[in-house]
């Protein structure tokens, strides 16, 4: 039933009532709002509350309001719970009362106003910008600033629809409302700049005081203006990237962007101290001009390359850079915007001089004529701009200025040296101003490599002068020489021809790191972080000194200097190539550095960093881990419990975990009194941490079985876990299928005989419920389970088998090689059913099920499926591996012995295949066997052999292939005996009558091939 006027007080007291802090008035209220959302007429009453000013109407009330209407258009707009006509009234009604005194309702109207305008603009509401427009020439200060609010939000809406009929409305709505908004913003400014002028004259009075809260909102009308202006140059016109065709905003809007930021930066000191609040929009509107400028350089970068557009931008910005004034010392945020803008030009592609030449008979206005000639000129224009010199004079100051700690930096360093280096360590480049200067000096020094490299090597030299290895205090030339230290590591790529680490590391910095005063931590963090970036290039006996120099900075006071040096040598022992006994020498010692800094750290990420080197190192040992396995083990059963309700640590200790078990191999058993509660509450999918969990845990489960000696009774009790798992869902399919292999292969019987029931439930939910990469991982283990227990299995999992026939018998390839291939392969697991349980695949084609099967899929009752099979064998022998194929044709020679009478009509075809087969022979049987998967073997065995002579996953696999008994059987003989036996069943006469239509050279291949010894 509709809602109408009557209701609104009734849904007023609904929402007042759902504010109340008395739950037993909340809950029904909030009961009731629920049940009127999907009323008719909901909206409108909504929108009466929002929309009553009267003092009775509570303002948390109507913002409350507000809120329930936004989520009712996401919910309901599209549907037809709100009528059309409820929809004119309420799009009418929104623009009508877009004066709103409270910021908060305005902004809900505002943002409500462009969800609608998503979905209905332009067809359902072609008026909308018109009537926008209408108000914005308001003489009311508030109306025109909410009009401008609702104006962006909404364009902000429409922007990010990306289907091409939107984004051409876009571009007309950006031709319509360009330039007026244009014309608004510049009256609007100057107006602002003239009251700037006053103020900055005059002395605080109290008209003055109410004459600037209106200047406050023209002002924040004016940001707004800003922002719709980005968003119609931006997306109102294609890239001029792609098109090179001009944007002939930008080369309007850009030079009158820096004038007012030149004009308003003026004012910054005397706001600073008389208007705090005029200072503070000076700031944002100033930084939020030189971002849109940016933005505009990242967008339109040939239009930006004008000639009144970029030298003014870039030269501005570079000496805002270089000299900033005494009012931009606090003012980080324009001078990141500026070095944002500086890199974005120094390393566009469209800037950068072309690498090809003129196309002869090109067109002058070809599009990568048009190119070129635009990227020549901003060749010319950026050399002119920042010439050497200049290069050079910005290298200096970003490293002498901007790379330098201030007293705050250390101050934070002092009071939690673990949050300053994760701060340091993760801190988005465009977030705080070093690593923003220090992305700028990168991109410089990739411009001007051969420039630079002798100047940062110049001030390096001269910094390790100033500030001798054995200094004490903290005093500006440590501070220079901890800028230039880590500008040589930002860039240790290039400055390798210029800087020979080796000597450079033998020389001073072995030096200063034996200085163990706590002011210089400073230098030993950044010596730390140092080797850790030249890595590659530390080679010889240095390498050797630098292990022994990280390992004693995992000694040091400072947990920033330890974390530093944690980081460095993850990069050292991931970065070897070979094993080194320098530092497995090291090791016992690293492992006990590691175990205490994991101790003494508090943060998430300090013990994520630490376990992600001790992980590293348990892979890089490998077998050689076992010495240290018993400390190893103490660390993980003490991380695990500490880790509870930290799933993302959790998740990197199974990863750990996993590189452990596979580097103990098969002494892996040790640990198992650890690692198996753990184990078992990872593939718990009850869990609360299970969806994060899951995946590592069964990578886990699976690298315990295939490194086992024997499967433990404990290890035999997860196993009904995986049946949980692959009924939630198939994401861990093909591990699933490596851990049912892996049960087969290493407790054969027992397993079988235990978990029966679960291996039949988990094969039947899987196969013909996956795709056909799905099917493609798991028939292999059904013809592995049918290989070990040919008598034992079938029985267990006769659905799957049936299944497997359906796969054969169904349809076509339809040119898909993955269907192909699922069909070969599932003929090849019938046909070793045939071979070595042939009386159960005859019992099962019989099934009165089955053949109910058959029939839903069209199959005619009347065929004889084992014939239909043997169409099977014959299409696809030439897609099998060779024990497939003589898997297959044996298949074939048994199919000759059984009493089928239709048989002699295929006699030609089976005897074809079995000679192919005889004559073909299995020479290559033994190569493709031992080309299987290698992957779960991770260390460097020799022929798969694990410790002690324990044969591995692999050579078990390979002993089961080796025995299988297929390849035991004489091909020759079986068809011998097929021959004899059908003869006698058919009667010689239609035999031979058969053998007669067999080709001549045929008839001689299958009497060679009977004759081989």
């Amino acid at each position: 039933m509709a809602l109408s006027a009557s209701d609104v007080q009734t849904v007023y007291s609904f929402l007042s009532n759902s504010l109340s802090s008395d739950e037993s008035v909340r809950r029904p209220a909030e009961s009731a709002l629920a049940q009127c959302e999907c009323r008719p007429g909901f909206c409108s009453c909504l929108l009466e509350i929002i929309a009553a000013r009267d003092l009775s109407c509570r303002v948390d009330v109507r913002l409350l309001a507000s809120v329930y209407f936004k989520n009712n258009i996401n919910r309901y707009w599209r549907q037809r719970v709100i009528s059309n006509d409820e929809k004119v009234h309420l799009r009418k009604k929104l623009l009508l009362d877009i004066r709103e005194e409270s910021s908060q309702i305005a902004l809900q109207l505002a943002v409500l106003i462009s969800k609608i305008a998503r979905i209905d603009y332009p067809k359902g509401w072609p008026e909308l910008f018109s009537i926008l427009a209408q108000q914005l020439h308001s003489a009311d200060i508030l109306t025109s600033h909410r009009t401008f609010m609702v104006l962006f939000r909404t364009l902000k809406e429409l922007s990010t629809k990306r289907l091409s009929a939107d984004q051409r409305t876009f571009s007309e709505i950006a031709v319509l409302l360009f330039d007026y908004i244009w014309n608004l913003w510049q009256s609007d400014v100057r107006a602002i700049l003239r009251e700037f002028s006053i103020l900055d004259q005059s002395a605080p009075s109290n008209s003055l005081m109410e004459h600037h809260r209106d200047l406050l909102l023209t002002c924040e009308r004016w940001l707004l203006c800003t922002k719709i202006i980005r968003q119609l140059i931006i997306f109102g016109n294609t890239s001029d990237a792609t098109s090179a065709q001009e944007v002939r905003q930008v080369k309007e809007v850009c030079p009158v962007f820096l004038s007012v930021i030149q004009s308003f930066l003026p004012y910054c000191p005397s706001f600073r101290e008389k208007q705090p609040n005029l200072f503070d929009f000076t700031k944002r509107a100033c930084t939020k001009l030189i971002t849109v400028l940016a933005r505009f350089q990242s967008r339109h970068p040939y239009s930006f390359g004008d000639k009144n557009v970029l030298p003014p931008i870039l030269e501005f910005c570079l000496n805002k850079i270089i000299n900033p004034e005494q009012t931009l010392s606090s003012f980080d945020d324009f001078l990141i915007q500026c070095m944002i803008l500086v890199k974005s030009t120094l390393e566009s592609k469209e800037y950068k001089p072309s690498p090809t030449g003129h196309v002869i008979n090109e067109s002058g206005d070809s599009l990568e004529q048009r190119k070129r000639s635009i990227n020549t000129a901003v060749v010319d224009m950026l050399a002119a701009v920042l010439p050497d010199d200049h290069a050079i004079l910005l290298c200096n100051i970003l490293i002498r200025k901007y790379f330098i700690y201030t007293s705050q930096d250390l101050a934070e360093w002092y009071k939690n040296s673990e949050s300053f280096h994760h701060e340091q360590d993760m801190l988005q480049w465009t977030e705080k101003l070093r690593p923003c200067a220090e992305a700028l000096y990168i991109v410089l020094f990739e411009n001007y490599r051969t420039l630079l490299a002798p100047v940062v090597v110049s001030i390096l030299q001269e910094a390790m002068i100033g500030s001798p290895p054995l200094e004490t205090e903290i005093s500006p030339a440590i501070l220079l020489k901890d800028a230039a230290y880590s500008a040589a590591g930002h860039v240790y790529y290039e400055l390798a021809a210029y800087l020979n680490i080796n000597d450079w590391f033998n020389g001073s910095l072995s030096v200063e790191l034996s200085n163990n005063h706590p002011n210089m931590r400073i230098i030993r963090r950044r010596i730390a972080l140092i080797l850790g970036q030249w890595v590659s290039e530390i080679k010889g006996d240095s390498r050797k000194l630098v292990y022994h120099a990280l390992i004693r900075l995992l000694q040091d006071h400072d947990i920033a200097v330890r974390l530093a040096a944690c980081r460095s040598l993850c990069y050292f022992v991931q970065d070897s190539n070979t094993f080194e006994q320098d530092f497995f020498d090291l090791l016992s010692t690293c492992w006990n550095l590691c175990f205490k800094l994991a101790e003494d750290v508090e943060e998430f990420d300090s013990k994520l960093q630490v376990l992600n080197l001790i992980s590293v190192l348990i892979e890089y040992v490998g077998q050689r881990i076992t010495p240290f396995a018993c400390q190893l083990v103490n660390f993980f059963q003490k991380m695990w419990e500490e880790s509870i309700g930290e799933s993302l640590l959790q998740i990197q200790l199974l990863a750990a975990l996993k590189n452990f078990v596979c580097s103990l191999g098969y002494q892996s058993y040790i640990c198992y009194n650890m690692l198996l509660p753990i184990l078992q509450k990872g593939i718990d999918v009850d869990n609360p941490d299970a969806l994060n969990l899951l995946e590592d845990s069964v990578l886990l489960w699976e690298a315990v079985l295939s490194h086992a000696t024997s499967i433990v009774p404990q290890l035999l009790d997860l196993f009904p876990s995986l049946v949980t798992i692959v009924e939630r869902s198939f994401d861990h399919l093909q591990v699933v299928v490596d851990i049912i292999e892996d049960y087969i292969i290493f407790s054969g019987a027992e397993f079988l005989n235990r978990h029966a029931s679960s291996v039949a439930l988990l094969l039947d939910g899987i196969i013909g419920n996956v795709n056909e990469r799905g099917l493609l991982s798991t028939i292999p283990v059904l013809d592995i389970l049918i290989q070990c227990f040919p008598m034992e299995a079938p029985p267990l999992i006769s659905g799957v088998l049936q299944k497997l026939m359906l796969l054969c018998l169904r349809g076509e390839d339809d040119g898909s090689a993955f269907r192909t291939t699922v069909r070969t392969l599932s003929g090849a697991v019938l046909a070793r059913l045939l071979v070595m349980n042939t009386n159960y695949l005859a019992h099962l084609t019989s099934e009165a099920s089955f053949r109910v099967a058959l029939q839903q899929v069209g199959f005619s009752i009347n065929q004889d499926v084992l014939l239909c099979l043997v169409d099977v064998w014959i299409d696809k022998i030439d897609n099998t591996t060779s024990i497939q194929r003589k898997t297959y044709a044996s298949a074939l020679s048994i199919i000759l012995t059984l009493r089928v009478p239709e048989v002699l009509d295929k006699l030609d075809d089976i005897l074809s295949v079995c000679t192919s087969v005889i004559l073909g022979g299995t020479k290559d049987t033994r190569e493709e066997d031992s080309s299987g998967d290698t992957t779960s073997s991770s260390w460097p065995s020799n022929e798969g052999f694990g410790y002690n002579g324990v044969p591995s996953k692999e050579l078990r696999k390979r002993q089961i292939k080796d025995s299988d008994p297929i390849k035991q059987l004489s091909l020759k003989d079986m068809l011998k005996d097929g021959i004899t036996s059908c003869a006698a069943f058919h009667g010689e006469s239609s035999f031979q009558q058969a053998m007669s239509r067999m080709h001549p050279s045929a008839f001689a291949q299958l009497q060679q091939a009977l004759k081989i010894a």
